[in-house]
């Protein structure tokens, strides 16, 4: 016989069906992200706690000349800097060509695996925490920042490196059913990784925690104020806090979220973009000593050999070759009401690196001692609007490190500016796009489409101060 159908049919007689979207775990952080103070370490004393973790472990790095890297060679041939297991991260050259011309060729880091970036997070008295780290990273400013549960590559969960298992990871690598609330691939810096993506992941969990000396608890709440503060929270923890589900406020916008997504997509067909690996060896416009490799104008970045030391990470001691900038970057949302409603301009960007060549960016995002010396239609549009910005302008202001693995002493300064009508207008540049923070999430939430450094920012919008002038309304 078969299945019954009509009136009298059963309604239990099929799977049961359950709504796309799970509006629960956006409620639960939003009541978070208003928790000043949590069950665990109270905010005034974060200090003293993360001094101590400080002192509890000897940290050191210095730079070495690239013959004293162990484990580490350049590769017959090409000249790449690559690890003899054949894993990790190589460091190579990169040619990218737009319409079929050379637009530019730079040294590049390739990481193919996929890494875990996660946090882990658990409900105390009914408020939902934030299990962080104070972890060591050898290009960090201070070395010690607040990470995620776990921020590891492959080859370091699976332990090719022959150390120590990483904490917490069988939460994200095995986790339960319905436990996971946010598990989004997103890129890395496209203008020095090639192809690296890396899943961003919050887990929850029921079960008893043991607290590790280097782990605390905190509410997203708590972790927004620690963001107002210069060097705490690390790149890896702003990306995957960028990926948390939001409450929708339904709010209207300038674009629909359609023209939105076909401003990026059309950014994206524009050109034709060719990205091809090239050697290192011999790379136009870079040279090669025992101690870097470096752009010929001495701009740009360098790539150097460092030897590491770090009493609480998986391997206590390991040497490894890094990107060094050349200047602090300044990264920056222009900002305005506009009925009633915040909208960011985002810019289209390209990035030699990024697997969809274009992702959205922050208003600005450059080096400016990069800069220096041009002029008028020369300078990068918006820069010197947001290096002139008054305190009476400036919302949101952090400098951050970017990320500490691969890259040396890189930091931001990130900031959200308000702006006006003559400074940046309704109608935007070619490139750029109003959208509103909701519409940022959502894409945020899909996947390569926000770059690494506007989900920063994303992250920080909590802690930057409610704009008072009408100088910001459309």
């Amino acid at each position: 016989m078969g299945p019954r159908t009509g009136a009298g049919a059963s309604l239990e007689s099929g799977p049961r069906l359950r709504p796309c979207e799970d509006p629960g775990p956006a409620a639960r952080i939003a009541r978070s992200a208003v928790a000043a103070e949590g069950a665990h370490l109270p905010l005034d004393r974060f200090a003293d706690w993360f001094e101590r973790r400080r002192a509890a472990h000897p940290f050191r790095v210095d730079t070495i000349p690239f013959a004293e890297l162990d484990g580490w060679s350049a590769e017959p041939g090409t000249g790449n800097l690559v690890h003899h297991s054949g894993r990790f991260f190589s460091v190579e050259g990169m040619e990218v060509r737009v319409d079929g011309a050379v637009a530019w060729q730079q040294p590049v880091i390739r990481q193919p695996e996929i890494g875990i970036l996660g946090i882990l997070v658990k409900e105390f008295g009914g408020v939902l925490h934030c299990l962080m780290q104070a972890k060591m990273e050898p290009g960090n400013a201070g070395l010690l920042q607040l990470s995620p549960t776990v921020q590891a590559t492959r080859s370091n969960y699976t332990k090719v490196h022959r150390g120590a298992a990483v904490k917490y990871i069988d939460h994200f690598v095995r986790p339960r059913p319905g436990a996971v609330l946010a598990d989004v691939l997103q890129s890395e810096h496209g203008s020095w990784f090639l192809h690296k993506h890396n899943r961003n992941m919050i887990v929850e969990t029921t079960e008893e925690v043991p607290l590790d000396p280097d782990f605390q608890w905190f509410t997203f709440g708590q972790l927004t104020e620690l963001l107002r503060l210069d060097n705490v929270v690390n790149m890896d923890a702003r990306t995957v806090l960028s990926c948390a589900p939001r409450v929708d406020t339904g709010a209207a916008a300038l674009h629909t979220d359609a023209e939105v997504r076909h401003w990026l997509n059309e950014a994206r067909a524009r050109h034709d973009v060719h990205v091809a690996r090239v050697p290192l060896a011999g790379l136009p416009g870079w040279e090669r000593d025992e101690h870097a490799v470096r752009h010929h104008q001495g701009r740009f970045f360098e790539v150097v050999a460092a030897s590491v030391r770090a009493g609480s990470r998986e391997v206590t001691g390991w040497t490894q070759p890094l990107i060094r900038p050349r200047g602090r970057g300044l990264v920056a949302f222009l900002s305005r009401r506009i009925g009633g409603v915040t909208h960011l301009l985002a810019h289209a960007r390209r990035e030699g690196g990024l697997r969809e060549v274009v992702e959205i960016a922050p208003t600005v995002m450059y080096t400016p001692d990069n800069h220096a010396g041009r002029v008028g239609a020369d300078r990068p549009p918006f820069l010197d609007l947001v290096l002139a910005a008054g305190p009476d302008r400036i919302r949101y202001e952090a400098v951050h490190s970017e990320e500490g693995g691969r890259f040396l002493d890189a930091q931001s300064r990130y900031l959200v500016v308000e702006a006006d009508e003559d400074e940046a207008p309704l109608s935007a540049p070619d490139g750029y796009r109003w959208v509103t923070p909701g519409q940022l999430s959502l894409l945020v939430r899909q996947g390569h489409c926000v770059n690494v450094q506007a989900r920063t920012l994303m992250a920080c919008l909590d802690a930057a101060a409610p704009a008072t002038g009408s100088g910001t309304h459309g």
